[in-house]
């Protein structure tokens, strides 16, 4: 069967009722078998495992290629959980634009447990190889990129990093499976936040981890998953699995939205740069070709002509673009980065990252043309 047709009609649950949908299993305990020791359902404690968390994970593994995966209640959850999986001494590399909060996550969560990381520009090969120390355990990368839009080369990387005796996770939740699966260029882990596309409709808080192979790397976040406790709720499983029903269908709008609106914008006088993979400018173009198939997904980010005010104002002046945090839903959002990274941050203050929906693509650029007028 077709991908779309496999998110659809797998590895749903099924009862009794003949109920065309997969019902939400609420119960936290369930019932021991008549021995008194057995597990008829295969369930003890919703914490351990649930229904409609085998079914969501079930799907987001065949999604990307991998063998399994390990679904959590947060993207950060899920990041923080592979932190946890190292140990005292270990020391990782990151991109040297990697999503803000991975870097908090292990500036305040980690100082004390005997972690190091490296920042590293993943686009230069040659970097990386140098940034490699014996202690280096894990190679995290981001493609494309959050927000200054960088795509990595996936399996120049993984080679790298293999042949160092490192890990490699891959963040796939801009790209998404719909576009790229990086289990097959190589990496050892992909992480989601299914907050964004996979839920797409800004209405569910979610995380996951697929893993290319079960290993014993795989069974320590396992126990993670298991003890620790940040596990999604049954429901926020359920509505995941019914958002990824319209996965298919709504990828190649909000990739189609985004390339016509990042030619507009590219054209505009008022704007100094576009960057978006699908785009010839961007400097990652081709390696965006080579992993990218069908698409280019739908995000973008600018550098409006001007400074922070100015990037302030057009954000302001848009009607249907809300300006807000977050990403991957179904309506187009805007957001100045810089204003909400704080100090630390190395966005310039003119960028602004730009979430693209799938309403009419009309009216988006017709929204932008008037925005763009009045500042």
């Amino acid at each position: 069967m077709e991908f779309s047709t496999r998110i659809i009609h797998e590895d749903n649950i099924k009862d009794s009722s003949g109920a065309v949908m997969s019902p939400i299993i609420l119960s936290t305990t369930f019932e021991r078998g008549e021995d008194g020791v057995s597990f008829p359902g295969g369930y003890i404690y919703s914490r351990y495992d649930n229904p409609n968390r085998h079914s969501l994970e079930s799907k987001l593994a065949k999604m990307e290629s991998g063998s399994s995966c390990v679904s959590f209640a947060s993207g950060l959850a899920a990041a923080t959980a592979v932190f946890q999986s190292l140990k005292s001494g270990d020391h990782i590399i990151l991109p040297d634009d990697t999503y803000f909060s991975i870097r908090t996550i292990l500036d305040i969560m980690f100082k004390d447990f005997g972690l190091s990381y490296s920042l590293v520009d993943m686009t230069k090969l040659e970097e990386l190889k140098a940034a490699i120390k014996p202690s280096t355990k894990l190679v995290w990368m981001e493609t494309p990129s959050n927000p200054l839009i960088k795509v990595t080369d996936l399996a120049a990387v993984a080679s790298i990093a293999k042949a160092h005796d490192c890990f490699t996770v891959a963040d796939n939740t801009w790209a998404t499976p719909f576009y790229t699966r990086p289990t097959e260029f190589g990496v050892d882990i992909v992480l989601h936040s299914t907050t964004k596309y996979l839920g797409g409709h800004s209405d569910i808080l979610g995380g996951a981890l697929i893993f290319k192979e079960d290993n014993e790397r795989y069974e320590r976040i396992r126990a993670t998953q298991k003890y620790g406790g940040a596990v999604p709720s049954p429901y926020d499983c359920w509505l995941l699995c019914r958002s990824l029903a319209s996965f298919t269908a709504r990828m190649p709008l909000h990739s189609s939205n985004a390339m016509q609106l990042a030619q507009y914008l590219e054209s505009h006088p008022k704007v100094e740069r576009v960057l978006y993979p699908g785009l010839p400018s961007h400097p990652q173009h081709e390696v965006a070709k080579k992993q990218m198939t069908g698409g280019f997904s739908g995000m973008l980010s600018i550098l409006v002509k001007g400074d922070r005010d100015v990037a302030l104002k057009l954000a302001a002046a848009l009607h249907l673009f809300t300006h807000a945090t977050s990403l991957g839903g179904v309506e187009s959002l805007i957001e100045h980065r810089k204003s909400i990274e704080g100090p630390p941050s190395t966005t310039p203050d003119n960028l602004l990252r730009i979430s693209v929906g799938i309403e009419d693509i009309k009216d988006l650029i017709e929204d932008f043309k008037q925005a763009l007028d009045s500042v």
